[in-house]
């Protein structure tokens, strides 16, 4: 293969690489977004996060 070919190469590879990973992230940026209304709306119903995720956590760390 040239070496003309092999740039080629990389760079298309480069490119879709790139694209890839704004798709990523803008999935990362709704999964946010959607877990912060969950988390706001368990609140409001008087719903302690940190107590629950402590919780969580601890009985992980048990089951080990």
């Amino acid at each position: 293969m040239a070496n003309e070919e092999k740039v080629g190469f990389h760079k298309g590879c480069l490119s879709t690489l790139a694209k890839e990973r704004e798709e990523l992230l803008k999935i990362v940026s709704i999964t946010e977004q959607l877990m912060g209304v969950h988390v706001k709306a368990l609140k409001d119903l008087g719903v302690d996060i940190e107590a629950e995720a402590k919780k969580a956590a601890a009985s992980r760390g048990a089951s080990k």
